[in-house]
């Protein structure tokens, strides 16, 4: 299954990636220059209160509206246990709030913050094994991430935009070509947790999988073969209801 001409999953991957048209060029500019990375420590998560678990079931939903208003980094905390949070360091592997195929967790969480208190706008990479925000990128990318996911608005307006970044090599070790199913599987079960999050805290969130690929591996920095966008979501302060599902 493994020969060149037999690696399906491979051949997916690239050839269901959007790509702009030709000729139809990116308005938003030039990216802003790299900068030397740090990391910024995240406070506990706040999930002592809310809503029951049915109760989030039952009021779930996509929102696509959101007010030019910050989340505080308490908030963005909680969401991103929620996603990736550990809950068990148990000598291995770690349990986390989201299920992973054979415990690989071949997704990385990317931020693109366009308005939060205490951050400054820019690119940041989750490190999950000490709660830690990592610095990538400085600089407003809320044009460009919109530009990115086929010129959606809710992506510039919202405060975060979720990016969930597949690392092929932690699945394929194992799962071979029939990694990439369980990537897409995984990705899926970290966007419900934070669609619940997010709806047990009254926030609006609302997943895109409608992007040209690599347009945002660029802009998140992955190389879009080995480490490569798989989806994304938007969260921010709810604006007046427009469409919802």
């Amino acid at each position: 299954m493994d020969s060149a001409d037999l690696r399906i999953g491979e051949r997916f991957q690239e050839e269901t990636k959007y790509f702009r048209p030709s000729g139809v060029s990116i308005r938003s500019g030039k990216e802003p220059p790299l900068i030397e990375s740090r990391t910024i420590p995240l406070p506990s998560p706040e999930i002592s209160a809310g809503p029951g678990i049915w109760e989030v079931l039952r009021k779930r939903r996509s929102t696509r509206d959101y007010r030019k208003e910050p989340l505080n980094l308490k908030e963005l905390a909680t969401l991103l246990w929620a996603t990736q949070g550990v809950t068990v360091k148990a000598p291995a592997p770690w349990f986390r709030t989201a299920p992973s195929a054979g415990a690989l967790h071949p997704i990385d969480t990317y931020l693109v913050v366009n308005q939060a208190k205490e951050l400054s706008s820019g690119v940041y990479r989750l490190r999950v094994e000490d709660f830690r925000l990592e610095l990538k990128k400085l600089g407003d990318f809320s044009a460009r991430i919109a530009e990115a996911a086929l010129d959606q608005d809710i992506a510039r307006n919202a405060a975060v935009v979720f990016v969930w970044v597949a690392v092929i090599q932690r699945s394929r070790q194992k799962y071979r070509q029939r990694a990439y199913r369980y990537i897409y599987l995984d990705s899926g079960h970290l966007a419900q947790n934070l669609y619940l999050a997010a709806t047990a805290m009254d926030l609006g969130c609302c997943a895109i999988a409608a992007f040209f690929d690599e347009e945002v591996n660029q802009i998140v920095g992955v190389d879009g073969t080995e480490e490569t966008t798989v989806y994304l979501a938007t969260i921010g302060k709810k604006g007046t209801p427009r469409e919802s599902f």
